[in-house]
């Protein structure tokens, strides 16, 4: 039987948690708004990591920053981290929330349309 939660998968989170906390406290840079870590998705061998984020008034920069200070990241979790290998760290925009807004209005305007179409027959 396969376990539940893979160690990529429990990696994944402690990197997630331990980022979320690093990029608000450590990193000053002020082209870096509001950074919410959602996801981080670490290959099997632990050697690379995904790092989706979402950025409060995203204008482009946040995201280029971010992986420019990867290197410095990356050093912060080994040191609060007890891995052999830390993952090398690429953050990607993550932009689920605007899908799911759009699909959200999609919705919302076919049940406004049947409403419609029901009322004039």
């Amino acid at each position: 039987m396969p376990k539940e939660y893979s160690r990529a998968v429990r990696v994944g989170e402690q990197i997630r948690r331990e980022l979320a906390v690093l990029i608000q406290q450590e990193i000053k840079d002020p082209r870096i708004g509001m950074v919410t870590v959602s996801e981080v998705r670490v290959s099997p061998d632990l050697s690379h990591a995904k790092v989706f984020v979402t950025i409060l008034g995203e204008d482009g920069d946040s995201v280029k920053v971010l992986n420019r200070a990867g290197h410095f990241l990356r050093h912060e979790l080994a040191r609060r981290m007890v891995l052999r290998i830390t993952p090398s760290l690429q953050f990607v925009h993550d932009d689920t929330p605007e899908r799911g807004a759009r699909l959200s209005s999609l919705i919302d305007a076919s049940v406004a349309a049947d409403k419609d179409k029901a009322r004039n027959q």
